[in-house]
């Protein structure tokens, strides 16, 4: 599984960051691993400058072989707050997604159509 780390230009994206991203992504994401190609990491600081309750925002986007991508976003008050909680959330929407996935091989068989495996004798039959 790759990750990859894109910032704003207000994000200072440095090897140790990128690496403690990658860390957080890898353990949250980890029992799903065999089926991610990719997971795309987009830190943004809303408000540039300003400060806010929710200006630092992290996008995830996981690649799955055979699926659409899954992307969500958490806004926090500082970056690993985002970063945490868009990892949490990551988390969740691929079980989400990778189990309906596994649920939907078709309707199940309705009681009627299954077949009987009691042999009873006819009434006919036994005179």
């Amino acid at each position: 599984m790759q990750v990859l780390v894109n910032s704003d230009h207000h994000i200072r994206g440095t090897e140790s960051v990128t690496e403690r991203v990658e860390a957080i992504v890898v353990d949250a994401v980890d029992r799903f691993a065999d089926r991610i190609t990719r997971v795309e990491v987009h830190l943004n600081d809303v408000n540039g400058d300003k400060h806010g309750d929710r200006d630092k925002r992290c996008v995830l986007e996981a690649r799955l072989a055979g699926m659409a991508p899954v992307v969500v976003h958490h806004e926090a008050a500082t970056m690993r707050d985002a970063i945490d909680g868009a990892a949490d959330k990551l988390e969740r929407a691929l079980g989400h997604a990778i189990g309906r996935r596994e649920d939907s091989d078709g309707p199940s068989p309705r009681e009627v159509d299954i077949a009987s495996t009691d042999f009873r004798t006819d009434d006919r039959t036994q005179q």
